[in-house]
Order: C-alpha cells, then sequence, then structure tokens
C-alpha cells in the first residue's frame, strides 16, 4: 500500500512549499490537489460558465481532461494537453476557484482521480490541500493540519506580491484571506477543518525553514510509531 503524508490548511499557510519540501527529502512524490480545483476554474472560465450555477460547472468539468505532475521540483498542471502551470495562479482563477470547489460533483471526480494518482505507483507520496486527511485519505498515517492566523497569512502574500513587483495592500489581502477561509471552512461538501487525528501546528510565528523542520519532526515521529 502506498504510504500517504497528508497535509491540510487554510490557503496562505506555506503548506504548498512545505509539501514540497517534505516530499524532496524523503525523495517522495508530491501532490497539490489545491492545483487541481484552480485547473477545473480555469477550464470553468475558460467556457465562460456562470459560476453562480452550480449545475453549470458540473457540467462543464464532468470530463475534465486535467493531467498532474507529481514532481516537487517541477510543477507539472495540464489541460487538453496544454500547460496551465501559470495561469492556475492568475487572480481571476484564485477569485472563483472557492465557487468551483464547493460543487459536489467536482470534489467526487477529482477525489477520484487524487486516490488513482497515490495508487499508481507504490513510492510514498505527499498530498496537501484542504480534505485530505478528512476525506481523501482519512487512514493515512501522517496527518498534519497547517495553519497560521489570517494577519500572519495575509502579510506573508503581501510580502510575496510585493516581491513579484504586484501591486499589493495588506488590508486589500487580509480580507480577501477572511473571505476564502469562511467560503472553504462553510461550504456543505468537505468543509475545511482538522481531521481528529491530525496532528496540529501553527505557523503564525515561525519562517519557512522552522516550519518544515517542525512538519519533518512530526512525520518521523508518527513513521516511527506507526512502524513499531
Amino acid at each position: 500500500m502506498t504510504l500517504v503524508i497528508a497535509m491540510d490548511g487554510p490557503s496562505g499557510t506555506g503548506k504548498s512549499t512545505v509539501a514540497r519540501r517534505i516530499a524532496e527529502n524523503l525523495g517522495a512524490r508530491y501532490l497539490d490537489t489545491g492545483a487541481m480545483y484552480r485547473a477545473a476554474t480555469v477550464w470553468a472560465l475558460d467556457q465562460e460558465v456562470d459560476l453562480t450555477d452550480p449545475a453549470a460547472i458540473a457540467a462543464a468539468t464532468a470530463d475534465l481532461p486535467l493531467a498532474m505532475g507529481c514532481d516537487p521540483l517541477s510543477e507539472q498542471v495540464e489541460l487538453d494537453e496544454i500547460s496551465v502551470t501559470r495561469r492556475i495562479r492568475e487572480d481571476d482563477v484564485t477569485a472563483a476557484v472557492s465557487a468551483v470547489s464547493a460543487v459536489p460533483e467536482v470534489r467526487e471526480q477529482l477525489v477520484d482521480y487524487q486516490r488513482a494518482i497515490a495508487a499508481d505507483d507504490d513510492s510514498p507520496i505527499v498530498v496537501e490541500g484542504r480534505d485530505i486527511g478528512t476525506v481523501v485519505f482519512p487512514d493515512a498515517p501522517v496527518k498534519i493540519y497547517l495553519t497560521a492566523s489570517a494577519e500572519a497569512r495575509a502579510q506573508r502574500r503581501h510580502a510575496q506580491n510585493l516581491e513579484l513587483g504586484l501591486p499589493s495592500e495588506y488590508e486589500t489581502v487580509l480580507a480577501s484571506v477572511q473571505r476564502r477561509d469562511g467560503l472553504d471552512s462553510t461550504r456543505k461538501v468537505s468543509p475545511l477543518r482538522p481531521a481528529d487525528d491530525a496532528i496540529e501546528l501553527d505557523s503564525s510565528e515561525m519562517n519557512l525553514e522552522e516550519t518544515v523542520a517542525a512538519v519533518a519532526e512530526v512525520a518521523d515521529r508518527v513513521l516511527k510509531e506507526t512502524a513499531r
């Protein structure tokens, strides 16, 4: 059976970067499930689907031609054999992804794909998202819920925007983070929450290196305990 390390948490915690680093250190595969929902959102946007109509979203994404890479050093996301790796990070996708990811049919299709990716290879895989430990892989031996205050997450994103030369105002970014938290935690299907047996880590006061070290320590300890 494939070893799955499940990492969940709200947006802006740095869990994608941390999960990639953990996968790289372990020589494991890496899967960003959030990128999959972003790809579905790109598909819906490009087809000019009414994002207030869940049935229309479900119909448009029913046969999503999605292909995901699992290399922690090189993100690869394709739709219909065309790379959308950069496109999925654009502002219009970020603003619309909560509406698409809340549609039950979309989640059912992508959860099936996530499980198929993990099962396709016997090598370990680090899977990160918002419902990995609760829904996708509830039996994963390692479940980590990485969180941070909304203020800390907004400050990180604001600083990242400025570093990239993008226009950014802290208060606007904070409002966006809080809005996303509300949508993700109150949706009817797979709401954002830690699994009952997940280990929670608050990275509000940690830098990236400290967060990676803390997650690695937890993963190593749990894996040793389960191997006994």
